[in-house]
């Protein structure tokens, strides 16, 4: 059994609160004696509440003296009040002041469904309903002069008090450093108000003017860059302040360097404070723009949309950096073609699976650079600065290379589904005229609600059956998440239309279907097989690369892939060295229905491939000699016989390897060295 320790009570413990810092305010001679709370503020405005639902508590029940015993400790004497400042022992600055107000000033009892709905109301109540129970039918008073008691003398609070002359903010970062840290806006926030030159009353203008929008729920709402956190506040307040600074700088320092700018260069926090405000209001409207389902976007709201499928926040100085007055010189005809680049970088770079890292150091070295321009030439200094760009961290993938990463590959398990209806999107927008041509009536596409629909069903085996080899059935399952066939559908198709036959697919989407991308797939015929997909994928990939081009004549990367550091380097050498491909193994065209089924290829102990007497260092250059355009010749070239590719082969041999992270990037084509990477790639992230 458990007994009580004796003397472990004592009569005069006491309960510490912990500490306020409070700065004195100068006051006109005769005013009540003012300060300000520089840190504690959230501890003395719970206290504040705690006594008003005290007093209202014992007012109630009509013990009067005890309730005037507590008002003093919430109002100031009516004699000393010259406005409503004057009344309350403590006065909130600007967000909680109507819910303070509110509650503090409502008639006993309190009628919590008439005050303002706040978290201020809510902890009131608790305290009110808290102290009730608490009390209980005490008629006599016993326990209230008891709880009276105990709030009076046994609560403490230790109170540092500045001069008025005294560095405020210094302390406040010191005490804040030690504990939960506050956000990056709310440093800031504090900074800006502590530096303000002028009147209590000009600064408090200031603040619903220029900064209160902050403190709403849009501002506030977390969002995750890479694997960190910050509210949308912060994110903006750093992205701001490198558009302006033209510097790399991780988001942790953002109050810092914020601080540095403002004592260097800016000086005035009265005269920033208008350009923040409108900077953020340009940010928001191109973010809520960008979020509309239906209707034509303007170009800032279609490239906001479009690089943020990509989970890309790197782009964010350079949208803030172009609408900044400095630029306001840059024809508006450029700026839509500085965006239509950018977005050609950003989307083909995402297709390759270019790496990320090091990307926000690439994009404000190009702001730097372009910064430096004749206003009327930047546009043209973004396109050359992308175009000769050849490291891994800046290229822009030319057609060749997109080419290969699209054909042939298993897009609907490559790439999140976000990004893959963004591209099927794009190319029903532009078969529509969006954003530029000849509009059609219909519109552009509900954007990022659209279904991905396979034309032939993943569960072909039960819904389309067919008579196929093993080998055969092996190349279907990949060929089915292929690019050619995919397609978008505006509204949910039911499971038996979706996995119906083909016949009665395509009749459906011929006359009920408004998405030109899916009629544009419905051929003539009664088959739709690998065949038509490959050769639909060839399309798509045409229009993928002509929706985002690329200057004539670019080729992307020169001598290399220029990607990632290689973890593990694959080529057809090493798979022969390894026992993985014999050597002198008969390659043929995976069609053998088509043009090329005559295409023969040997391979050779060196891991080149023999088309008659010509080597080729790569598969895809061998393909390529003989299709007459690029093709990916680890997907084109499979074992004599059999329907196993070559691709096949090295993916095994990467299985065996336990690199289940990892991803390869196809050859370069027809000319290079032909050796393929084995790389990890990080996703995109403030540093």
């Amino acid at each position: 059994m458990l007994r009580p320790i004796q003397g472990c009570v004592r009569s005069d413990a006491t309960h510490f609160l912990g500490a306020i810092v409070i700065q004195q305010v100068p006051t006109t001679l005769g005013g009540l004696p003012t300060w300000n709370v520089i840190d504690g503020q959230q501890r003395l405005t719970t206290i504040q509440l705690l006594l008003d639902a005290l007093h209202a508590e014992l007012e109630h029940r009509g013990w009067a003296q005890l309730a005037g015993q507590i008002l003093p400790l919430v109002e100031n004497p009516a004699d000393y009040c010259d406005d409503e400042h004057d009344r309350y022992k403590l006065w909130p600055t600007n967000r909680d002041r109507n819910a303070f107000v509110s509650v503090m000033s409502a008639a006993t009892p309190v009628d919590y469904a008439v005050v303002a709905k706040s978290r201020l109301s809510d902890a009131h109540r608790f305290f009110a309903e808290s102290i009730s129970t608490w009390l209980g039918d005490d008629v006599g008073e016993r326990r209230a002069r008891m709880l009276v008691a105990t709030v009076m003398e046994r609560l403490e609070i230790a109170s540092i008090r500045l001069d008025a002359n005294e560095d405020a903010q210094a302390i406040f970062e010191t005490l804040n450093a030690r504990g939960t840290p506050l956000s990056a806006a709310d440093l800031i926030k504090n900074f800006v108000f502590q530096s303000f030159a002028g009147a209590p009353s000009d600064a408090e203008t200031a603040y619903l003017s220029y900064w209160a929008e902050f403190e709403t729920p849009w501002w506030e709402t977390e969002i995750t860059t890479g694997r960190i956190k910050n509210s949308r506040a912060s994110l903006f307040l750093w992205q701001w302040l490198t558009a302006r600074t033209l510097d790399d700088f991780p988001i942790r320092e953002v109050f810092t360097q914020f601080k540095h700018y403002v004592n260097t260069v800016a000086k005035d926090v009265g005269a920033l404070l208008p350009q923040i405000k409108a900077a953020a209001d340009r940010y928001r409207a191109a973010i809520e723009g960008s979020e509309q389902v239906h209707g034509p976007l303007s170009r800032v709201e279609l490239f906001s949309y479009r690089v943020g499928t990509l989970d890309s926040e790197i782009s964010r100085p350079l949208l803030i950096w172009l609408d900044e007055p400095e630029q306001s010189g840059i024809p508006p005809a450029d700026r839509g073609n500085i965006l239509a680049t950018l977005e050609s970088w950003f989307v083909r770079r995402a297709l390759v699976k270019a790496p990320s890292q090091g990307s926000n150091r690439f994009i404000i070295d190009l702001m730097q650079h372009v910064s430096t321009q004749p206003k009327e030439e930047v546009a043209a200094a973004v396109t050359a600065y992308l175009e000769t760009n050849h490291t891994s961290v800046g290229y822009w993938p030319g057609d060749a290379e997109v080419r290969e990463a699209l054909t042939g590959a298993t897009v609907y398990r490559r790439y999140r589904l976000a990004r893959l209806r963004m591209v099927l999107e794009a190319i029903e927008d532009e078969k529509r005229g969006y954003p530029d041509g000849k509009k059609l009536a219909m519109g552009p596409i509900a954007r990022g609600i659209g279904t991905i629909e396979h034309l032939m069903p993943q569960k072909w085996r039960k819904h389309w059956p067919a008579d196929l080899t093993e080998d055969q059935e092996s190349v279907r399952d990949r060929v089915v998440q292929q690019l050619g066939n995919l397609t978008l559908v505006t509204q949910e198709l039911n499971s038996k239309l979706s996995n119906g036959p083909w016949t009665t697919k395509r009749d459906h989407f011929l006359q009920y279907d408004d998405v030109l991308l899916t009629k544009d797939a419905l051929n003539p015929g009664d088959t739709w097989d690998e065949l038509s997909i490959e050769q639909r994928t060839d399309q798509l990939v045409e229009q993928i690369l002509n929706l985002w081009p690329t200057p004539a004549g670019h080729v992307g990367l020169i001598g290399g892939s220029g990607l990632a550091p290689a973890a593990v380097s694959v080529d057809v050498a090493q798979l022969v060295a390894t026992g993985w491909l014999e050597p002198g193994t008969r390659l043929r065209c995976r069609y053998p229905g088509s043009q090329h089924a005559d295409a023969l290829a040997l391979v050779a102990q060196d891991g080149r491939l023999y088309v008659g007497d010509v080597a080729f260092q790569t598969p895809s250059g061998a393909a390529s000699s003989i299709t007459g355009k690029t093709a990916n010749g680890w997907w084109w070239w499979v074992i004599e016989g059999t329907q196993t590719s070559l691709q096949d082969i090295r993916e095994n041999y990467v299985a065996s390897l336990g690199e289940a992270d990892a991803e390869i990037a196809d050859d370069e084509p027809s000319g290079s060295t032909g050796q393929l990477t084995l790389v990890v790639y990080d996703d995109d992230r403030a540093e």
